[in-house]
């Protein structure tokens, strides 16, 4: 429903429910919608005189909070402390609140006023940004003298970039000798791995006040460090020569293990060697190398860390080697244990190397606790059990007093209305936040689902989705599993041969149903489809009359996504998990992926494990889980997702050449 005039009292608005609204167009939007609008673009170009001049119009909208939230961010470093308590006065309650206090908190750790920053702390209520429990750690150690070193060391080496809170702790404890030279060097090698130098020198400069320009000299040519280092036969310190084999090890991780074996394995401690050996083990894995198990058995499994255990029973899985996937899930902390990645192999291995009753039935007692159908793993592990997937019965209707308080929810009403005008980033974290809760620990599951319902009927489904996935027993699988333009997905799967499950499968995975989604790179629409692969696939499936912009359009992006996806499938002889890597990844790397002639064949859980990239990997498996949920729920029918992975090797050199035009 559309109203020509958006009413922009809150007490109004409390009144209707924006349920009632529908999304916001153009034009009918205020002159308030259009001032938020162009107060949002201001911050984005930190235009903090535009904001200011603007801010006056906002008094009384919906989304004032925001306005005011930018144009005070915007010179909160100019701004007192009496001005900011005022703005989380006036907005006590809301995200715009907890996030400024965020952002003050900062400012307060960056000026070292401790007293200041413990009192706001303590009314701190997301509690989730890393830079600030660093801080809060080392208030609490240089006010008490507290141990906080493995929590400081737990959150400073999971941080990828480097910032003033969680060094400044580290920093403290190191001059304090809680922790200590070969601890620091752990983070500097870490972010020489993860190719982040900045990361590395200022984590290196806590141990050695003048690290900044070695450190930036190895990382950029490490070969030509190590080399000088042996034609001179001198020894170095340990912690350099490793900096620059762990640099040398993500490029070439043949060459490194080369050099560790005639040369710097000797010069270096157990701990150093382990290190280096696991960065060459992971690289090797990453390149799907058979050697990637030798390497890793150079060095034992409580050296080596989570993230290197994980690629060591990648490596294992690929040859086959349960004994050593069992050895390394059951090193990994008890943190990443959690996860039901590493459960679900733990307990393969169990019931594949177990030699007892009991080790065989603590397997399936692991497989039993969680098998289930939200997940990848969580559905093999059903399958396992020798069940199949089948969408559990729904909830109880929701009441209308449940509805109601989802409608009436300050934050929710804001953050919808945000993500209609078209803000919709500040509306997602706004949901979020509110679906969280953090006064009183989230909302309970019923709650949950009365605010799934809310975005459902708004059709905002990407809130709706990821609000429902969140209930912990109670589970609507209409919901966590819309099916929006259902004539429409349909219609077209079944005309060009393709399992419609397949494609809201992928849908829900790459766009959640959002029709103007765009990504970083480009991709555009429902299916998320590159310009150039449009184009392409426009003339393959004979739409002669194509437009760039038509991309975003419903019909025409489900045309043509569906239309490259049946050509990818067909490309790889029907191979779900390696047709959902090409759409990813383009089709050469899976080709690559697959092996050589010769290679192993692979039971495709394993294959898809074992892909390199991290954000292709989790994609393979979340469109094969949502396939399957979606094929239980269209059919009615029980189903199975180790059919639709089956196996992958090397192609078989009889069938025909991929077609290597395809984008």
């Amino acid at each position: 429903m559309q109203f020509h005039n958006i009413l922009t009292s809150i007490a109004l608005l409390a009144g209707l429910g924006l349920s009632a609204l529908g999304p916001v167009q153009a034009a009918s939007k205020s002159a308030q919608d259009e001032a938020v609008l162009e107060m949002g673009q201001a911050f984005q170009k930190n235009d903090r005189k535009r904001l200011s001049a603007l801010l006056p119009q906002m008094r009384g909208h919906l989304l004032e909070p925001w306005a005011a939230y930018w144009e005070l961010r915007a010179r909160l470093d100019l701004a007192g402390a009496s001005e900011v308590q005022d703005f989380l006065s006036r907005y006590a309650g809301t995200y715009q609140e907890d996030r400024l206090r965020a952002d003050w908190l900062q400012v307060l750790g960056q000026r070292r006023d401790w007293t200041a920053f413990s009192q706001e702390k303590a009314r701190y209520r997301m509690n989730d940004d890393r830079e600030l429990q660093c801080y809060s750690l080392a208030v609490d150690f240089l006010k008490s003298g507290t141990d906080v070193s493995a929590e400081v060391k737990r959150q400073w080496y999971a941080q990828k970039d480097g910032d003033d809170g969680c060094n400044f702790a580290a920093s403290q404890l190191f001059n304090a000798k809680k922790i200590t030279p070969a601890e620091v060097w752990q983070k500097v090698w870490l972010a020489a791995e993860a190719n982040r130098p900045r990361v590395a020198k200022s984590s290196a400069e806590i141990v050695a006040p003048e690290a900044a320009k070695p450190v930036e000299e190895i990382l950029n040519n490490p070969g030509k460090f190590l080399a000088k280092r042996v034609s001179t036969s001198r020894r170095y310190s340990g912690e350099w020569v490793v900096l620059a084999l762990t640099r040398q090890a993500v490029v070439d991780p043949d060459l490194v293990a080369t050099e560790m074996a005639n040369h710097w394995s000797v010069q270096l401690s157990p701990a150093q060697r382990a290190w280096v050996w696991g960065v060459v083990g992971k690289s090797a894995a990453q390149r799907l190398s058979p050697l990637a198990v030798e390497h890793f058995s150079k060095a034992n499994n409580s050296d080596l860390n989570d993230d290197l255990l994980a690629w060591k029973v990648r490596a294992a899985l690929r040859q086959n080697r349960w004994k050593d996937v069992l050895a390394a899930t059951q090193a990994m902390s008890a943190e990443a244990a959690r996860d039901n990645t590493w459960t679900y192999w733990r307990a393969r291995a169990l019931l594949q190397t177990g030699n007892t009753e009991a080790e065989r039935a603590m397997g399936k007692k692991l497989l039993e606790g969680m098998a289930s159908v939200r997940g990848f793993y969580e559905q093999l592990a059903l399958e396992d059990l020798g069940q199949r997937i089948s969408a559990p019965p729904r909830p109880a209707p929701l009441t209308s007093e449940e509805k109601d308080a989802a409608r009436h929810n300050p934050g929710l009403k804001r953050a919808l209305y945000a993500i209609q005008i078209g803000l919709r980033p500040e509306g997602v974290r706004e949901w979020n936040y509110s679906a969280n809760l953090h006064q009183r620990g989230g909302m309970s599951d019923r709650e949950l689902l009365a605010a799934a319902d809310l975005a459902c009927l708004n059709e905002v489904w990407d809130r709706c989705i990821n609000t429902s996935d969140r209930t912990k027993v109670e589970m609507d699988m209409d919901q966590r599993y819309p099916m929006p333009y259902k004539d429409s997905v349909l219609e077209r799967s079944r005309k060009i041969g393709l399992d419609p499950a397949y494609v809201y499968g992928l849908i829900r995975q790459e766009s959640r149903f959002i029709m103007d989604a765009r990504s970083g790179v480009g991709a555009s629409g429902l299916m998320q489809v590159m310009p150039p692969t449009a184009r392409w696939t426009a003339k393959k499936i004979g739409m002669t009359d194509f437009k760039p912009h038509q991309i975003t359009e419903r019909d025409t992006n489900i045309a043509i996504g569906t239309g490259y996806l049946k050509l990818v499938l067909d490309d790889f002889a029907g191979s779900m998990p390696m047709a959902a890597a090409a759409y990813n990844a383009g089709p050469s790397r899976p080709r690559n992926w697959r092996g050589q002639t010769g290679g192993p064949v692979l039971d495709a859980a394993i294959w898809a494990e074992n892909v390199p990239f991290h954000e292709t990997r989790d994609y393979v498996k979340k469109v094969l889980a949502n396939t399957t949920l979606y094929a239980a729920i269209i059919s009615g029918q029980p189903q199975s997702l180790k059919s639709r992975l089956g196996t992958v090797g090397p192609r078989d050199s009889a069938a025909p050449d991929p077609s290597l035009e395809l984008p």
